[in-house]
C-alpha cells in the first residue's frame, strides 16, 4: 500500500488518505456517547394547584390564604436509554439553555427507563416525607394532629424538598406576623431537605435559574454549596440567596420582605 501511495501525486494521495479519515469522523459523529443533555424544565408553584389539585393540603390546623408564589424548579434530560451523539453534544456546548452531563451522574448505571422512573418516584416520596417532617418540626407542630399531603404529578427526584417545606410553613404560619413568607413575590428555588431541615445540593442549578426566570421568578433560593454554579449564568434581575437549612431560608425570606440584609453568594 505504501509503495502505491508513493507513486501518486500529492493531491491524489491526500484525497485517498482523507477517505478513511472522513469515514471515521462520520462514525464518531453518529456513535452514542456517555452523556446526557439537559435543559430547563417545568416550574410549579407549591402554594397553588397542579392539574386541578392543591399541591399542599393540610388538615388538623388553620390554613392561611397565601399571596405570592414558591416555585419548585426542574430540568428535563434525555432519557437513560436515549443515545446522545457528537452533534447533540456540540449543539449543547454552544447553547446557554443546554448542559452536557455525564450519563452516570444523572442516571444509575445499567438501569432501564422503567427502573429509573421507579427510583425517581421513590426519591420524590421520600423527599416529601422529609419536607413535611422538617416543616412541622420547625413550627413545633404535632405530626400526629396535623396532616400534610403533597401532590405533584410527573416529577421525580428529591430536589423539591426545600420548596415543599417552605410552602407548608407559609400556609401554616406565614412570616409569623400576619404576612406572607413570600412578601407577595414570585420566589423559586431548589434543594433537597432532610427531616432535621438541612438543605442539600442538587444538579442542574444553572438551568433551574433559567426556568425560574422564564416563569417570572425574581428570587432564587440555592443550596450554598452551589452558589458558584448558579452565578455562572444567572439571569439578569434575579436575586440569588444561599441557604443551608430551612431555618435560614425562612429567616432570609423574612429579611427580604422587610428590606433587611439578606445573605449573598
Amino acid at each position: 500500500m505504501f509503495s502505491r501511495l508513493s507513486r501518486l501525486s500529492r493531491p491524489r494521495a491526500l484525497a485517498v488518505c482523507a477517505v478513511p479519515v472522513a469515514a471515521l469522523l462520520a462514525v464518531a459523529a453518529l456513535a452514542p456517547l456517555p452523556f446526557t443533555v439537559a435543559q430547563p424544565g417545568q416550574t410549579t408553584n407549591v402554594l397553588g394547584n397542579d392539574r386541578g389539585k392543591p399541591v399542599i393540603t393540610i388538615t388538623g390546623a388553620p390554613v392561611r390564604q397565601t399571596q405570592g408564589q414558591l416555585r419548585m424548579t426542574t430540568i428535563v434530560a434525555t432519557g437513560p436509554s436515549v443515545d446522545v451523539d457528537l452533534g447533540d453534544v456540540a449543539d449543547a456546548w454552544v447553547r446557554k439553555d443546554r448542559a452536557v452531563l455525564p450519563h452516570d451522574s444523572v442516571y444509575p448505571s445499567g438501569q432501564s427507563d422503567e427502573e429509573v422512573e421507579k427510583h425517581n418516584t421513590a426519591e420524590m416520596r421520600k423527599s416529601q416525607n422529609s419536607a413535611v417532617d422538617a416543616a412541622l418540626g420547625y413550627l413545633e407542630k404535632d405530626p400526629g394532629k396535623v396532616k400534610v399531603t403533597l401532590h405533584l404529578a410527573d416529577v421525580g427526584g428529591p430536589s423539591a424538598g426545600l420548596l415543599f417545606s417552605l410552602g407548608v410553613v407559609d400556609k401554616l404560619a406565614g412570616d409569623g406576623a400576619g404576612g406572607d413568607l413570600t412578601g407577595g413575590r414570585n420566589i423559586a428555588g431548589t434543594g433537597t431537605i432532610d427531616a432535621d431541615g438541612k438543605v442539600g445540593a442538587v444538579g442542574g442549578v444553572a438551568l433551574k435559574t433559567q426556568a425560574a426566570a422564564r416563569d417570572g421568578a425574581t428570587v432564587f433560593l440555592v443550596p450554598k454549596a452551589e452558589c458558584a454554579i448558579a452565578e455562572e449564568q444567572l439571569p439578569e434581575g434575579m436575586t440569588l440567596i444561599p441557604v443551608t437549612g430551612l431555618t435560614d431560608a425562612v429567616s432570609s425570606l423574612k429579611a427580604l420582605q422587610k428590606g433587611g440584609d439578606v445573605p449573598k453568594c
